[in-house]
């Protein structure tokens, strides 16, 4: 490999800098600014105001949803770690909130970590009453426990309320086709 000659060598960053001082430059040309800022304001407007810099201490505080969509995608992604730090945050920060409460007690049932699960079913259940989607992920969590009775109970629950929806008939499907091979005592 041969040596590049320093003089031929071009500074990037440089020419980025000169190239945007000249933008800047053309942009701000066409202002006309005088010595003595004046603001004009109509008649029919009022008084003039000044603005002035917020404290942060006034700033309010507006809820995100960023870490309910931030857990919704990582439990879609199978990230089911991630995902409970997601909903557990969104739910420290919306409390009131059942669809974090819904996220966050199936991302405790794809972790194994099955009393919290129920935990936060229970909250779920009192913000928004014991809907079709908390009966069918019940019998899911139980389902994964090897309870098959409760599971079954719930998925019939859920499937009473709504016959047409494919997720609890495919849920139902996948119940009685792993009874047919797995034996298992409930959970006491």
């Amino acid at each position: 490999m041969g040596t590049t000659d320093p003089s031929r060598v071009y500074n990037r960053g440089g020419l980025l800098k000169l190239i945007g001082l000249g933008a800047l430059t053309l942009a701000l040309a066409g202002c006309y600014t005088t010595a003595d800022p004046v603001a004009v304001v109509p008649a029919d407007v009022g008084p003039a105001t000044t603005a002035k810099l917020q404290d942060p201490d006034d700033v309010k505080y507006y809820r995100s949803d960023e870490p309910l969509r931030m857990g919704i995608e990582h439990f879609n992604r199978g990230h089911y770690g991630i995902a409970e730090r997601y909903f557990r945050d969104a739910t420290e920060k919306a409390p009131k909130d059942p669809t974090a409460w819904i996220g966050l007690a199936a991302a405790y049932d794809r972790i194994g970590r099955f009393d919290l699960a129920d935990r936060a079913y229970t909250f779920a259940i009192r913000l928004a009453g014991e809907t079709t989607e908390i009966l069918n992920n019940q019998g899911y969590s139980y389902m994964l426990r090897g309870d098959l009775a409760n599971a079954r109970r719930k998925f019939l629950k859920a499937y009473e309320r709504e016959p047409g929806n494919p997720t609890i008939a495919n849920n139902l499907q996948l119940l009685n086709s792993s009874s047919n091979f797995i034996q298992r005592a409930p959970v006491q």
